[in-house]
């Protein structure tokens, strides 16, 4: 069998002078292309032209595209962080994670590919992160039940998952959206009033409470 031939790291000239910035531009155009496609479907070719740099470059810098899909993840990894860290009650959490669809499309793309590819956690490489990133609303609910403000036959990790499937409604169920409800899924009027829904869920199982904030005593009636 002949050989192949070892691979060429891209000239000097080839490289930019700015890394930070061609890093960038190659991860922006693989989240696109990944959304687009999938894992499986992503060519490093196309997202080396949606970049406008030498395809040598996604494996200079990323070593390959399982390295650029892991630098995806990382980027995920640090926006679903800052949704994490937004102040409000877990309702409004909630809603947050539904307004992706407008404000993050791509990411929610990649999160609904990531499932209907996923063959098990060795192939996962968000997998540990994700599930220890999840457990804090896991361990939110688990509290509420201990407060006696969720229902103890609730299973706190599998509310979880259905509220995670209902903020993804917009991008993984277009077809129904159109059926049910004769709007555009990804219109942004409907978007934010699916989010408003989201809340009103929110509330009725009982989710207007902040994490870590104890709800106000009730006063007297009567002052001693």
């Amino acid at each position: 069998m002949p050989q192949s031939k070892p691979r060429r790291s891209p000239k000097p000239q080839e490289r930019q002078r700015d890394p930070e910035r061609t890093r960038r531009l190659i991860v922006d155009a693989a989240v696109a292309e990944f959304a687009q496609h999938g894992y499986a479907g992503a060519r490093t070719s196309t997202i080396a032209a949606r970049a406008g740099v030498n395809q040598q470059l996604i494996s200079y810098y990323f070593d390959g595209k399982e390295g650029l899909y892991q630098a995806i993840s990382e980027r995920w990894r640090e926006r679903e962080g800052e949704l994490l860290h937004e102040k409000g009650s877990l309702a409004e959490q909630i809603r947050l994670y539904a307004l992706e669809a407008l404000k993050n499309p791509e990411g929610v793309r990649l999160m609904a590919w990531g499932g209907l590819e996923y063959s098990g956690p060795e192939t996962d490489y968000d997998h540990a992160p994700r599930s220890e990133r999840l457990q804090r609303n896991v361990d939110q609910f688990r509290a509420l039940q201990a407060e006696g403000k969720l229902a103890p036959e609730v299973d706190p990790a599998c509310l979880t998952i259905m509220l995670m499937g209902a903020a993804m409604a917009t991008t993984t169920l277009p077809h129904v959206i159109e059926g049910l409800c004769r709007a555009d899924p990804r219109s942004p009027e409907f978007i934010e009033h699916y989010a408003e829904q989201m809340v009103v869920l929110g509330k009725l199982l009982g989710l207007d409470v902040v994490p870590g904030e104890d709800a106000p005593e009730a006063k007297d009636d009567e002052e001693d």
